[in-house]
């Protein structure tokens, strides 16, 4: 299994009751049957053509109102981290993860590499990002970074902590009288899967990426728009709506009335930038004139 959908699916589902479990693990196995019996659906799936957002947008308007949210978001997930080829696959690896997690209760989590252990830990975060608005990232990032410097600053905790031959439960207990209720609730469930789902060796590195994560995702759920003039709810949902199966993430918006754009507007979301101005539409026009193309292309329609 993928150890980024691993990490999203123990947050999941670690939060869920049991009878929401059952559901998911019902609606899993259906929807691991429907994608071995139907050839179309499959190749949609599989299809490398199209993009990842792309294909987990197209998933999530087939499943939606057809399963519960959790399964939802979890197909969704899984649609969008997952090399296309390998989609059908891994929603038979997620279906067995469910029904191991609700007849143990737990998810035992494999050693793995240091980059695969925090792509687990980044999964995890993806989910738990999910449930909180963008204001409290920049907390979770500060009580995170200080955490680590407790751990780098402190010998005796740093021996405990580290030692892959300590049992589990004293590492996270001991985390846990330190932390809990002391940090915001994600910064807490984050440290504690940095002890469950990361390598032990590496709790220190584990948490200054998480620092850096925390804000690349906070960079792509925030899209930064310009417009020349004040946009509608029903044209802001629409932006949403698009950026979302643009990035695959939920978007909020950032609005600024400019009116030297003239008109349209130019949306930064991450390190993408979108430029639908008319003053950038002008700009392109005058850069094409100043290198000549315009005239070169006139005079090959004229020929």
């Amino acid at each position: 299994m993928l150890p980024q959908v691993e990490g999203f699916a123990s947050a999941l589902l670690e939060v869920a009751d049991k009878s929401v479990v059952a559901t998911v693990v019902s609606e899993l196995a259906s929807l691991e049957e429907t994608v071995l019996a139907r050839p179309d659906l499959r190749a949609m799936l599989t299809d490398t053509s199209l993009l990842a957002p792309v294909r987990a947008q197209v998933f999530l308007d087939l499943l939606h109102d057809k399963v519960s949210e959790t399964t939802l978001r979890l197909a969704v997930y899984t649609a969008a981290s997952t090399p296309a080829q390998e989609v059908p696959h891994e929603i038979a690896e997620l279906s067995y993860l469910a029904r191991t997690f609700a007849q143990d209760g737990s998810i035992t989590h494999p050693n793995l590499s240091l980059l695969n252990a925090r792509r687990r830990v980044a999964g995890f975060a993806d989910a738990v990002l999910d449930r909180h608005d963008t204001s409290l990232f920049a907390q979770i990032e500060e009580e995170l970074f200080r955490w680590a410097r407790t751990i780098e600053g402190n010998l005796e905790l740093r021996r405990l902590l580290l030692d892959r031959d300590a049992p589990l439960a004293s590492r996270v207990g001991t985390a846990e009288a330190l932390l809990k209720g002391k940090v915001v609730q994600p910064a807490w469930e984050l440290a504690r899967f940095v002890l469950e789902g990361g390598r032990p060796r590496d709790v220190v590195g584990t948490l200054d990426y998480l620092v850096d994560y925390v804000a690349k995702v906070r960079d792509w759920r925030v899209a930064r728009v310009h417009t020349a003039r004040a946009l509608d709810s029903a044209s802001q949902a629409e932006l949403v709506a698009s950026l979302a199966a643009l990035t695959g993430k939920n978007v909020e918006l950032q609005i600024a009335e400019d009116a030297a754009l003239l008109g349209g507007v130019i949306v930064e979301v991450g390190d993408l930038r979108l430029d639908a101005s008319i003053k950038g539409r002008l700009g392109s026009l005058r850069d094409a004139v100043s290198a000549g193309r315009v005239f070169e292309s006139t005079l090959v329609s004229n020929d």
